[in-house]
């Protein structure tokens, strides 16, 4: 997968519109299509990376700007104080299905442990 036929590459340009609830120059939070949660969103860097085995040494920075951002939204949104979770699947056996790294904010229910 390229960045030019990149499903959130392609969000993250704005070529396909998205219920955006944060954005910066690194990154975009919007409403996930298929929602997992009352309150279920997705995190995704504007830069290409395929998948967390592809986050380098360069790119820690961004990682720390993601969590950051997760914990803006939960407060912005109201959901900071009953709790969230922040989910990456990484590639087919993990639940990858877009090869573009992403995080998966959810909250507003009670979510259980072990997951899936």
């Amino acid at each position: 997968m390229t960045p030019t036929n990149c499903l959130f590459c392609k969000i993250t340009r704005g070529e396909i519109p998205a219920d955006t609830v944060y954005q910066d120059e690194f990154l975009l939070v919007f409403r996930d299509l298929n929602p997992q949660a009352p309150q279920h969103f997705l995190i995704v860097p504007r830069k290409h990376i395929a998948t967390t085995l592809d986050i380098a040494d360069t790119d820690m920075e961004l990682i720390g700007h993601i969590h950051r951002v997760a914990s803006k939204v939960a407060f912005e949104l109201g959901f900071a104080e009953s709790g969230f979770r922040i989910v990456n699947n990484c590639k087919g056996d993990g639940g990858q299905t877009v090869w573009h790294l992403h995080f998966h904010l959810l909250a507003g229910r009670q979510l259980n442990w072990p997951p899936g």
